[in-house]
């Protein structure tokens, strides 16, 4: 803690300053023209008058701005302010005892018992001299009247009314006098765009792009396949890595050790003797045709999202170059990846403890760097969590240096604290596991801690019901419902959310026996696909997305409550906005088999109306309007359409 002037002086202590991370060692998370909300402890001794405020500043900016807090109980104040630009971003809390407003406390109290006070308005003349001197026009006026007022006894009637007016309480409050300042730790935020807090997410394999059968698809197949997203809804294209794929220990279909002739292997396992991080796959293009996609996709609303995979096949360049890079058995073999019982004979994890890691580092920035200037803003990282968190502290604080406006999505299905390290680390999004939270109390569960508590701060999370990955049980079934409420929800409950297409809406979910595995994986082989075809599942990811776009309550995670239904097959939640201008109810029908009913509990409280205000609520999805005039209401949901979308009005 630093005091300004005297610290022996100094008679307020600032304790519990919220929002912070581990101390302040890393800066929370907003984006552009959100609010932050501070807390603190701020209290003195004896019984005199303390106040305190809220300074923030832009990195750029040359002065402080203050915002003044607000006792709330037990000597908690807050306040808040508005982050209006990209970047970082400081603040802190200040407190003081006010001699001027304790005076001016103290004075009411005396005149309140009755008591003779000239002797009191004599020194308060100090605190009027004091204002004078900075005030301008009837404030500067007003001090000049007090402090003639204070000390001349024939004005005792003026001065009285003078000393305990509200107006120069208010002259006092914007004008204070601090003698000795207690100043607490200053703490950061980053600022990223609006897109770190809202963007919907689509994924395919651009070499399963291709119109014709047992055809190698290309960047210019993408660009045809690009309207189709945009129409849907999407605002971001994440590819799979579209590098050059290893052809030492290639993979073959489903997983297979050997590969037969012609199998394309995984396009994980990257570099080769055409290139390695910084080259593009021939058959699909070269780098002309890559800006020429990035292009026509900014032209539809869509950013291109590029895999960020640090890990190398056995062929690619590096190894040859730079064979310190990885770690090599004794034997005199090289280490591939594997995570048991699960091998990965084709990549080569990267071995970040090398001597030579500081040359490692500089050439991972640097190919980072590279896509950057090829016109890249997104990054989905595969497997952070397998590198060292300090490595991509350093590499996303370097990248953000000159290119503040680049994301990156955290791929990292691991343990909580280590995926909430590296969110502190600064990854803007991460994968979660919406995928296996399915009940209604594990959705609740799952959503309060990411909502209530610190998580929030700076954890944004991305839903995913499917990855390339990941082919969850219930998705295994095909039934039609689950696909439509899996949707849902994670369209709903996030703000971020994706989706590996077209596997999705055209349920192609034949999966490994007894794993959450796809059978005849898109990773080791290229499809061909229907990409005319249009089904009830994709019509209804179309108008959700639609619906997202416009509703701003859906452009945010953290404002949610859930809602009692009195059936645990029904899940209700309310979402707002910042402004409290746009309200969205969402109720969904986790059974995929049956109807099912139950009473919604709406509480007038949370919508901030008059108890009998009457309420309509016109479901987004189907058109269709409903009065609401109590605050328990009636729902029944079917699978064939097993959701609501409700906007709330009065």
């Amino acid at each position: 803690m630093k005091i300004s002037k005297s610290k022996d002086q100094s008679r307020v202590i600032i304790e519990h300053v919220s929002p912070q991370l581990s101390g302040g060692k890393h800066p929370i998370s907003r984006v552009v023209n959100e609010e932050v909300h501070v807390t603190a402890d701020v209290f003195g001794d004896g019984h005199d008058v303390v106040q305190a405020a809220l300074l923030y500043q832009n990195k750029n900016a040359k002065k402080w701005q203050e915002v003044r807090m607000q006792p709330t109980v037990n000597d908690s104040w807050e306040a808040s302010f508005t982050v209006q630009k990209q970047g970082v971003y400081a603040y802190k809390v200040i407190g003081w005892v006010d001699h001027a407003l304790n005076w001016q406390d103290g004075l009411q109290r005396k005149l309140e018992d009755g008591q003779y006070v000239y002797s009191e308005l004599q020194d308060g003349a100090q605190y009027a001299t004091a204002i004078k001197k900075s005030a301008k026009g009837v404030a500067k006026e007003l001090m000049q009247q007090a402090e003639e007022a204070f000390i001349d006894e024939t004005r005792y009637d003026e001065a009285v009314e003078i000393g305990k007016s509200e107006q120069l309480q208010t002259l006092f409050t914007v004008h204070p006098q601090r003698n000795t300042i207690t100043e607490s730790d200053t703490f950061s935020i980053y600022v990223d765009r609006p897109k770190a807090r809202f963007s919907t997410w689509y994924e395919f394999f651009p070499r399963s792009a291709s119109e014709k059968p047992n055809k190698h698809g290309t960047f210019k197949d993408c660009e045809r396949l690009i309207p189709r997203v945009a129409n849907m809804g999407f605002d971001v294209l994440y590819f799979p890595p579209i590098h050059p794929i290893g052809e030492v220990n290639r993979k073959g279909k489903n997983n297979a050790t050997e590969a037969e002739k012609g199998d394309t292997g995984s396009p994980w396992g990257i570099g080769s003797h055409l290139g390695g991080h910084t080259a593009i796959h021939p058959e699909l293009g070269d780098l002309s045709d890559f800006h020429s996609l990035i292009k026509t996709a900014e032209k539809h609303g869509i950013e291109i999202a590029m895999d960020f995979a640090l890990q190398a096949a056995p062929d690619h360049p590096w190894v040859k170059s730079n064979p310190e890079w990885f770690k090599w058995k004794p034997d005199g073999t090289v280490q591939y990846a594997e995570n048991p019982p699960k091998k990965y004979q084709d990549i080569l994890p990267i071995h970040f403890e090398s001597n030579k890691w500081k040359p490692l580092w500089d050439e991972l920035l640097s190919t980072a760097l590279y896509w950057v200037d090829q016109g890249i803003k997104i990054f989905r990282v595969d497997n952070p969590h397998t590198k060292p968190f300090l490595f991509w502290g350093w590499l996303i604080q370097e990248v953000k240096k000159k290119n503040p406006e680049v994301l990156f999505l955290s791929e990292a299905f691991t343990k909580p604290k280590v995926m909430q390290q590296l969110g502190k680390q600064g990854f803007t999004q991460s994968y979660t596991y919406f995928t296996w939270r399915n009940n209604k109390h594990e959705l609740q569960e799952y959503m309060h801690e990411l909502t209530q508590t610190d998580m929030k701060e700076y954890f944004r999370p991305n839903f995913w019901p499917n990855t390339p990955d990941i082919n969850p049980w219930e998705l295994q079934t095909k039934h039609e419902s689950i696909y439509l409420f899996r949707h849902f929800l994670a369209a709903t409950l996030s703000s971020n959310y994706g989706l590996y297409g077209p596997v999705y809406e055209f349920m192609d979910a034949d999966a490994v026996p007894g794993k959450e595995e796809y059978l005849n994986s898109e990773k080791y082989e290229y499809k061909h696909w229907d990409w005319d075809k249009e089904t009830k599942i994709s019509h209804l990811i179309t108008k959700i997305n639609a619906i997202r776009k416009r509703e701003r309550a859906l452009q945010q995670t953290n404002n949610i409550v859930f809602l009692e239904t009195e059936n645990d097959n029904l899940i209700a939640y309310l979402k707002w906005d910042q402004a409290r201008e746009n309200y969205i109810v969402c109720v969904v029908n986790l059974d995929p088999y049956y109807r099912q009913q139950g009473q919604i509990h709406l509480g007038r409280d949370l919508l901030q109306t008059e108890e009998h205000q009457q309420l309509q609520l016109t479901d987004l999805i189907t058109g269709n309007t409903y009065d609401w005039t109590s605050y328990k209401n009636f729902v029944e949901l079917g699978p064939e359409l097993p959701y609501h979308l409700f906007r709330v009005t009065w």
